[in-house]
């Protein structure tokens, strides 16, 4: 009975409307008054969930986001990657993915991204002559790149969840190549739709432009080489690295770039603030809904029973992707992180993935499931910027959907793809 209201009183939660992080609580508390659990054991747990060191790093990257997305960055680099990918048929979108790809790999957040570049390059593209449901769909599919490329809070969450031997630098090494990769994919697949709807190239760049427009970008692009050269080198931890980082980027946004005035930085940290209090709530609510299942021997259960289905390791992986992408449709990246986490790796270690490898793939699974309803964030970001129904974008997101999978799949089972970085500094 407790197994069947943990899982049952949350899904009919989440179907009333009821905000994830307070359906999971609400729950938590249900099944604990169920089992005669002191509810300060269970309040105990949330906090130990959220009494981790590495963790402060998570609002580090956050404020760096923020400080980046209003300071101006995001618009140098989308003039930088005009001058290296415009000249191609369907300029703009070449733009748009390499501009997510640069600056995903800075702020690690897939919302700022579609927030900050789709604020740009949507109406850009729309005055252009691109369909509005294109360019939406380009922008949120090239912003789930901010989750693969490091840095990513969300492969900080995993790595604290998955343990020991689980190295937060080998994640963000192991986030590089499949997250290029998806780049690519991305752009050859709108470059295919640009040639089949005659989607304009922008005018080649001159050798004079093209160092403009680098001697602009370089200095924000250096915030991602401080804080993952940092980590690689050994010189700062995650954290420390993290924090050098926001300090940097406040100096480049507003006493180097100087687009916004400082008193911008107030707008900045109420918003920071905003998203963090939303984080940490998740993570300790999810922690003690983690423990429950614990208690519950639920990991057992669910590992014996899909064992059970098939010794093939290529249908346990499958249904482990399965599983993944059905979660991130309808719940947010962190909880799924650390509710599924003690259930599914030990699983997929059992046919061969190495942890490092098996976080990878989740967190693929996870930029997938930003622009998948009903609860897709980056999906939502990107239809109210351009103020077009979600169910237009959705269909014109069914060929980015295809190559996103096919690099899921390349990942999951071509390992090398996602290891021989992490393997070169090891």
């Amino acid at each position: 009975m407790a197994i069947l209201t943990l899982f049952g009183l949350f899904i009919v939660l989440l179907i009333i409307g009821v905000p994830v992080a307070l359906a999971m609580g609400l729950t938590c508390i249900v099944v604990a008054l169920q089992l005669d659990i002191p509810l300060s054991m269970l309040a105990q747990r949330m906090v130990t969930g959220i009494n981790s060191f590495p963790l402060l790093a998570i609002p580090f990257f956050i404020l760096a986001g923020e400080i980046m997305n209003i300071g101006g960055i995001s618009k140098r680099l989308v003039r930088f990657s005009d001058v290296l990918v415009g000249r191609f048929r369907g300029g703009l979108a070449n733009v748009n993915i390499t501009t997510s790809m640069l600056f995903g790999g800075i702020s690690g957040s897939a919302l700022a991204d579609a927030s900050s570049i789709g604020s740009i390059l949507i109406p850009m593209m729309k005055k252009k002559g691109y369909d509005t449901d294109f360019s939406v769909a380009v922008t949120v599919s090239g912003a789930t790149q901010g989750i693969i490329i490091p840095p990513s809070h969300n492969m900080i969450i995993y790595a604290l969840v998955a343990g020991a031997g689980v190295s937060i630098s080998s994640l963000f090494l192991a986030g590089i190549i499949p997250g290029v990769l998806l780049g690519i994919a991305l752009m050859v697949t709108s470059f295919i739709i640009a040639v089949k709807r005659k989607y304009p190239a922008e005018k080649p760049s001159s050798f004079k432009e093209v160092l403009v427009a680098a001697k602009e970008a370089v200095p924000g692009l250096f915030t991602g080489v401080i804080i993952i050269g940092g980590i690689i080198s050994g010189i700062f931890t995650v954290t420390e690295s993290a924090a050098i980082g926001v300090a940097y980027a406040f100096i480049i946004s507003f006493f180097v770039n100087r687009d916004v005035p400082l008193s911008k930085m107030v707008n900045v940290l109420s918003g920071t603030f905003k998203t963090m209090a939303i984080v940490v709530f998740l993570i300790a609510v999810s922690s003690g809904y983690a423990w429950l299942l614990a208690f519950l021997k639920v990991p057992a259960m669910i590992s014996n029973g899909m064992l059970g289905l098939s010794d093939n390791p290529i249908v346990i992986k499958l249904i482990i992707i399965a599983i993944l992408l059905f979660l991130g449709m309808i719940l947010d990246v962190a909880p799924i992180i650390l509710i599924t986490t003690p259930i599914l790796l030990p699983i997929a270690q059992s046919v061969g993935m190495n942890p490092i490898h098996y976080g990878i793939v989740m967190m693929i699974c996870m930029a997938i499931g930003l622009v998948t309803p009903p609860v897709g964030g980056a999906l939502f970001v990107g239809s109210a910027i351009a103020k077009v129904p979600v169910e237009k974008v959705i269909k014109a997101l069914v060929p980015f959907y295809v190559c996103m999978i096919v690099v899921l799949l390349l990942a999951t089972f071509v390992p090398q793809i996602v290891m021989v970085v992490p393997n070169l500094f090891n």
